[in-house]
């Protein structure tokens, strides 16, 4: 009869180190994450510190939620070591946000600006869920050198262009050309939508109060 043996895996001793106790506080958590990025899915290291590294399992927990494996081996002071396991070869996809908890009735009516935004720190798009109060405006204006999906998500209002006005409600689905003019204004109810396009600094206006509703 033929046997098999089983092989057994690295010992604590065998696993992979990175101390990252010598490194320049900026570089600590670039390393960390440049370590991780190297990893096969399965793979793990352990990440030496001299402290528990709280900001650090935040970051995994924003960017990795649900695909990495965090395990305290010491605690000790000066010589804090964690196993960190990448666990699926890519960030798993999740929900971000229920958007209909942005539209109910007892959201503020008078709220105004970002009232979500995309926390996702490593990313290739922007997102973000811009309210205007009743009446509210964002006046007209060149828009950035890229294109924005604009999703209407609660309200009403309008959308002026170079040669008119679109008239907006909830569900519409919109495109703003790079480069378009562009203004919104909100309607008696305000107005709550969602815009997506591709990362960049900034991509915010604040809104304004027309002289009849101050």
């Amino acid at each position: 009869m033929s046997s098999t043996t089983a092989v057994p895996g690295p010992s604590a001793a065998e696993e992979r180190m990175l101390d990252v106790r010598p490194l320049r506080k900026p570089d600590k958590h670039p390393a960390i994450f440049a370590e991780y990025d190297a990893l096969p899915a399965g793979g793990s290291f352990v990440l030496v510190n001299d402290h528990d590294p709280k900001h650090l399992r935040d970051e995994f927990e924003l960017d990795h939620p649900g695909s990495h494996g965090w395990e305290y081996l010491r605690q000790e002071p000066r010589d804090w070591r964690i196993k960190i396991t990448k666990l699926t070869a890519a960030p798993l996809p999740r929900v971000l946000v229920d958007t209909t908890g942005l539209c109910t009735d007892q959201v503020d009516p008078d709220a105004s600006g970002a009232v979500w935004k995309l926390q996702v720190r490593r990313r290739d798009l922007d997102s973000n869920v811009i309210a205007l109060p009743p009446d509210g405006r964002i006046e007209a204006h060149d828009g950035p050198d890229l294109d924005v999906l604009v999703h209407v998500l609660a309200g009403s209002g309008r959308l002026g262009t170079e040669t008119g006005e679109i008239a907006l409600a909830a569900g519409a689905l919109l495109l703003l050309p790079r480069r378009s003019r562009r203004s919104f204004t909100a309607g008696p109810d305000g107005l709550r939508y969602l815009t997506v396009h591709q990362r960049r600094q900034a991509l915010l206006l604040q809104p304004t109060r027309s002289a009849s509703s101050r």
